[in-house]
């Protein structure tokens, strides 16, 4: 189970004034590594999963049309053996992300897998063969109240029927994932959290180094991106195996399933219509002369300069408050924006630090950036952010208690319906993070502050959203190119060069060694096309912050009613309360135009 990874850049910082940082227990999930309980859940899945299959295997349309109250004891049964696993994946999971180069997390990570893969093959039949079920059977079914409750995943699930295999082929594909993609996936995970970066004469992880390009100092900033560049060049050929066998796995995947676009396949999975997607894209980049070209060349002219260098595109301004922020205190920023809000978005997230839900310090070989793990319906979220300090992990812990809260909240939904697809899954978490600025913003006491504050929100935004359109743009070329041979590391530079450039406008200088630093997104390797659902929440997040600044009473109440959906809902059922819709025409650009109107009051700001 690949694990999530943030768009986030993590922050650099003095760990000694940071205070005294949480490290989560997963107890909740299983005492350790080598707890019996976890060989006994094993056995159990396996065995429970086998008599599964024997109990139903062929059966299914028989129940469908002349027995829907065992039907229904099937999906429950199967519902259960999900949550099992889940558990004991999410587990091993979260043990591996705390430490990547563990020899011992390793073993057990890839053994859970294993074994979870395994049992779960006896399932694979459930989904498959739920869809060969008559449609006229399947609705009539669906008139029993017990099986109306499964509606939403049952009509998901067979949204993916065009796309579906022969059961053997599909149960091939199941088990060879384990020595495919997933392989590669942890080669890739292994392979970043072992290596090393030098700068001046320090041997660096990926972490600290990264945070040195937000440094101050211009000097430490282009060291960094230096020592990046030169670890990057020296593991380029790495990458690039990488990179080409993932694109031409899924490649192989998609014409098998007769997908016409190669990501139509992500489109399904987050139940989004690609025209939405595609009109997303559209948008954005008609945007970004508006955008990331007017934004940084404003920034280039209070950095001095025509042109800003690779390494000072996220450089902090002149005069921008560089103070290290104690962990006590980011928790009381966000948890106080939370309580303005709702008193009860903020007593869910208060769980996170009361109950060792949150991993924070940033540790050698620890998975890097941060997310935001559901585990299952059972049990609870967990957290992981790599904290240091500064300002941009305040809102970085916001953005994933938001989706905490999500993720509570959508619980009761059951293993099948509580997940929710990746475009509304950032809703909660880039709503949370606007709760908290504008908390901050309202507290800025005179012209400067304002500026410095309004800029650093300008910045994320166009991380979210200009930057994660660029890399889907960036994927799609990847792809595309890969469908005709593999791809050498100097021609897949030359794809990201070409994006980076149209994306960040004339005002950026993408100096030599910037063409390796596509290397460590992890979004390309883990999820491939996840990362358009960033720009998505983005833009529907500043559509219904408008819609919440607008309205005198009940939006919290519906807010809630949205989290609480889960999956079981389509975006348009979701927003309709609200009055919005994606595929209105309009929607991206007003999304968009809060961007927009931030940059225009930075330009009268510096008139004033």
């Amino acid at each position: 189970m690949p694990l999530p990874h943030p768009v986030h850049a993590p922050q650099s910082a003095g760990s000694s004034d940071l205070g005294a940082l949480p490290e989560w227990d997963l107890t909740d999930l299983y005492a350790a590594m080598d707890a019996p309980e976890i060989e006994r859940d094993l056995k159990e899945s396996l065995e429970r999963a086998k008599t599964f299959e024997a109990s139903y295997k062929g059966r299914l349309a028989e129940l469908a049309k002349d027995n829907v109250p065992a039907l229904v004891t099937a999906i429950r049964a199967y519902e259960d053996l999900e949550d099992l696993m889940g558990r004991l994946i999410s587990f091993a999971g979260l043990v591996y992300a705390g430490n990547t180069i563990d020899p011992a997390a390793q073993k057990f990570y890839g053994d859970v897998q294993e074994q979870i893969t395994t049992a779960s093959s006896h399932l694979l039949f459930f989904g498959l063969e739920l869809n060969t079920v008559d449609d006229a059977a399947v609705d009539a079914a669906l008139g029993d109240s017990q099986l109306e409750h499964y509606r939403p995943w049952i009509e998901d699930l067979r949204k993916g029927k065009p796309y579906q295999l022969e059961d053997r082929v599909e149960q091939l594909f199941h088990e060879k994932s384990v020595t495919g993609s997933n392989a590669w996936n942890r080669l890739f995970d292994e392979t970043m959290a072992a290596l090393t970066f030098n700068v001046e004469g320090e041997k660096l992880a990926i972490e600290p180094t990264l945070n040195l390009l937000v440094d101050p100092s211009a000097d430490k900033r282009r060291q960094a991106f230096q020592a990046l560049n030169e670890t990057f060049s020296g593991n380029l050929r790495t990458f690039a195996l990488i990179t080409n066998t993932l694109a031409k796995d899924k490649e192989i995947s998609d014409r098998w399933r007769n997908f016409k676009d190669i990501a139509d396949s992500r489109h399904l999975a987050n139940r989004v219509e690609r025209d939405v997607v595609d009109a997303l894209v559209a948008a954005v980049r008609d945007a970004y002369p508006r955008l990331s070209h007017r934004y940084y060349k404003l920034k280039a002219g209070w950095l001095g300069t025509d042109q800003l260098n690779s390494w000072d595109r996220n450089a902090p301004l002149p005069e921008a408050d560089t103070r290290v922020i104690p962990w006590d205190e980011a928790r009381q920023t966000v948890l106080s924006a939370y309580d303005a809000f709702s008193p009860q978005m903020s007593e869910i997230a208060g769980r996170f630090f009361d109950k060792g839900w949150i991993d924070a310090p940033a540790r050698s070989g620890k998975a890097p950036g941060a997310f935001a793990h559901p585990t299952v319906p059972s049990a609870h979220p967990y957290v992981l952010v790599n904290y240091q300090g500064k300002i941009r992990d305040v809102m970085t812990l916001a953005h994933e208690l938001g989706h905490g809260v999500h993720q509570v909240l959508a619980g009761h939904n059951g293993p099948l319906m509580a997940p929710t697809p990746l475009t509304l899954a950032e809703t909660a978490s880039v709503f949370g993070e606007m709760l908290t600025f504008k908390s901050l913003l309202a507290k800025a006491d005179n012209p400067q502050t304002r500026k410095i504050m309004l800029a650093s929100k300008a910045e994320d935004m166009i991380n979210t959203v200009v930057r994660q359109i660029a890399f889907y743009s960036f994927e799609r070329k990847v792809h595309t190119e890969r469908r005709n041979g593999e791809l050498t590391a100097d021609k897949i530079g030359e794809l990201w060069m070409s994006v980076q450039g149209e994306s960040l406008g004339p005002a950026i200088k993408l100096n030599e060694g910037y063409e390796t630093f596509w290397t460590y997104i992890p979004h390309f390797i883990h999820s491939p096309f996840y990362v358009y659902a960033y720009a998505f929440g983005d833009c529907l997040v500043n559509s219904l912050f408008a819609v919440y600044e607008d309205a005198e009473t009940g939006f919290q109440e519906k807010y809630f009613e949205l989290l609480k959906a889960g999956g079981t809902k389509h975006h348009s059922e979701l927003l309709a309360p609200f009055g919005l819709s994606a595929t209105d025409p309009d929607f991206w650009k007003k999304g968009l135009s809060v961007i927009e109107r931030i940059i225009d009051e930075l330009e009268e700001l510096d008139k004033s």
